[in-house]
């Protein structure tokens, strides 16, 4: 595949999916190309599936069309997955799947198991929305398509500050301003914006936050009690596991939360010397060598235990 176009062609139903717990290269991507089909292809009848979107997210032209569960009625002619490293991290559209008649995956993930029909992945790009743009005809894309895309490209980037940004990354977010992107909003109410509750959140796992293997490890915990507590959900989390990471000294960063009782979802980020994707991987998730996750079942502690050891192996390499 060297086009969207190509996957298109002869299509009159289409569906756009994404993986659980949307973030904002997953929300990006998938309205992106929903806003582009709907722009360009009126002939297509296009529905996108995503998990509640973060409310941060408000601003995307077309967020309120997003479909959150899958009624059966129709059999796509093809379904897009983006940003999804494996098909058990399918969301809202994982059962378009078995019924769609084509799939293709579109991703950056070095642990995507290449499940679809068409996979198209590139681990060396910083994000899927950086991945997508390179597919469609930037003539043809609007300024609302754009603002999908820029928001997943700094949302995956860190607003460009992770290694995995490159010159193509930089090219592609000018060619974005160019169409006419409100870049300082996308930035300030979607990346560094947080509720006052958001706020407390942080401050309290950075508070409790405990060093471990001599202090270039990094650990933070929210037990479901705590999420109850302050009434916040998994998409209200984003941003305590990289503030972590930037502790002086600290090479890897844990972020937890509970899902529920003896059961945590785990995001991990390093600084550069341990690829967490490999840690991650170990216990059924993946993602990048420098940001990834995956859930593990147990207590508090022994979540620590099991994910510490593996990230001690590669510090003492």
């Amino acid at each position: 595949m060297e086009r969207i176009e190509e996957v298109l062609a002869q299509v009159h139903t289409a569906a756009i999916a994404g993986h659980i717990r949307p973030d904002g290269d997953c929300t990006g991507s998938c309205m992106g190309l929903y806003n582009y089909i709907k722009e360009n292809y009126p002939e297509i009848a296009v529905d996108v599936y995503l998990e509640s979107p973060s409310p941060v997210f408000s601003y995307i032209p077309g967020i309120e069309d997003v479909r959150t569960s899958y009624s059966g009625e129709t059999s796509y002619d093809v379904l897009i997955i983006l940003d999804t490293s494996t098909l058990d991290r399918l969301g809202a559209g994982a059962e378009c799947f078995v019924r769609a008649k084509k799939t293709v995956n579109i991703d950056h993930h070095v642990s995507n198991t290449n499940f679809a029909d068409i996979n198209w992945v590139k681990a060396q790009a910083g994000s899927a929305s950086e991945i997508l743009y390179t597919l469609l005809d930037p003539d043809r894309v609007s300024s609302h398509t754009a603002s999908c895309i820029y928001t997943g490209i700094i949302h995956d980037t860190g607003v460009f500050q992770y290694t995995a940004t490159s010159p193509e990354t930089m090219r592609i977010a000018a060619s974005l301003l160019e169409k006419g992107v409100p870049f300082q909003k996308i930035i300030d109410e979607s990346f560094y914006q947080k509720t006052y509750i958001q706020n407390q959140v942080m401050g309290r796992v950075l508070t409790e936050s405990i060093l471990l293997l001599h202090g270039t490890c990094i650990a933070g915990v929210l037990k479901k009690k705590d999420l109850i507590f302050y009434g916040v959900e998994g998409k209200d989390l984003d941003g305590i596991v990289n503030q972590l990471r930037l502790t002086k000294g600290v090479e890897v960063a844990i972020f937890l939360y509970e899902l529920k009782p003896m059961e945590f979802k785990v995001s991990l980020r390093s600084n550069g010397n341990v690829d967490v994707n490999q840690v991650a991987s170990y216990f059924g998730g993946g993602g990048h060598v420098r940001a990834a996750g995956c859930e593990i079942k147990g207590t508090y502690y022994d979540v620590l235990n099991n994910l510490t050891l593996h990230i001690e192996e590669q510090i003492n390499q």
